[in-house]
């Protein structure tokens, strides 16, 4: 039996040990490396784009030499006005990426020695990064698979059995129920979306997958409005979950690790914030076949190339 990719010493390029023994400086240059990969780290001012700049190095600046603007490798980007050091930004990075089904904010606070509040901003802004790689406009081709898994509104029952009400009627719900809805290429992209109801997929289809396409669903009732667009292959869940290649199990395996990172990992996750972690594990799902190393990496350049973020930036302050 072949070995799993993930168990192979091909998928560990990169390690907590050999960035702390890098050091900070290290950890500063890959920095500049991603911001800047066609000067090979070297400055380019994000205000005027001249390549001549004066260095700043007791601030880790960079000035100028046309319009003297001053900044910093992480301004204008989701690190801007950070105050961590370089070392544990890489290192949270790769805190994250070998996390394949995610991580607590608490232990990666203890991992960091930082605050829960910094740890749960830094990892948010970095989900932003991840979106920017999933949700990029371009439709889905060749045979898709689409799902939804409904996420949050459990209601507790009552203690005594006498008071306990039935929860599954409309005025006994909490309003925070939400559901993910996936669509999948196989051997391809993820793309997610959070909705309030399963049936909001067949539009989401509509916009996002090309009309050349296949697809792949189960016996829902809402997924019959497909058929008028697309040729789409049906499997019924409650006899069989494959049929001679019918089957969803694709964007199933997508919904698998979005359940153990939030049911595992988060133990809640606020329906205002779903969005993220279905992108986080659409990002981890798409790349599950990429070295650490490369992943960290790719995180890296998509921060440094992200703008600020408006959502993050100054969150508990509640400033943005």
């Amino acid at each position: 039996m072949a070995q799993h990719f993930l168990l192979s010493a091909a998928s560990r390029t990169l390690s907590l040990r050999s960035i702390y023994k890098a050091g900070e400086q290290a950890a500063y240059e890959k920095f500049c490396e991603m911001r800047w990969p066609e000067t090979d780290g070297e400055a380019i001012c994000p205000r005027c784009s001249h390549d001549e700049v004066y260095n700043i190095t007791t601030r880790r600046k960079f000035k100028c030499k046309a319009c003297a603007h001053q900044f910093s490798v992480t301004s204008g980007t989701i690190f801007a006005s950070r105050k961590m050091d370089f070392v544990d930004l890489l290192a949270a990075i790769c805190i994250i990426v070998n996390a394949s089904k995610g991580v607590s904010m608490v232990q990666l606070s203890r991992d960091l020695d930082c605050q829960y509040k910094t740890a749960f901003v830094l990892a948010h802004k970095l989900r932003e990064a991840m979106a920017a790689e999933i949700h990029t406009g371009e439709v889905l081709e060749g045979h898709i698979e689409i799902d939804g898994a409904y996420f949050g509104g459990h209601i507790r029952p009552h203690n005594e059995k006498a008071k306990r009400v039935d929860r599954r009627l409309k005025q006994h719900q909490t309003g925070k129920r939400r559901v993910v809805i996936a669509m999948r290429e196989r051997e391809g992209r993820t793309l997610p979306f959070v909705g309030f109801s399963e049936a909001e997929g067949v539009a989401l289809a509509n916009e996002n997958v090309s009309r050349l396409s296949t697809m792949s669903a189960d016996e829902a009732s809402h997924w019959d409005e497909l058929h008028m667009g697309y040729h789409v292959d049906r499997v019924n869940h409650s006899e069989i979950y494959s049929d001679h290649g019918k089957h969803t199990n694709m964007v199933e395996s997508f919904f698998s690790r979005l359940r153990n990172m939030v049911e595992g990992q988060h133990h809640h996750v606020s329906p205002q914030y779903l969005h993220q972690y279905a992108n986080h594990s659409a990002w981890l799902e798409d790349n599950r076949r990429t070295d650490n190393g490369t992943q960290a990496e790719i995180i890296v350049s998509n921060a440094m190339g992200a703008p600020v973020s408006r959502q993050w930036k100054g969150y508990w302050q509640r400033v943005s």
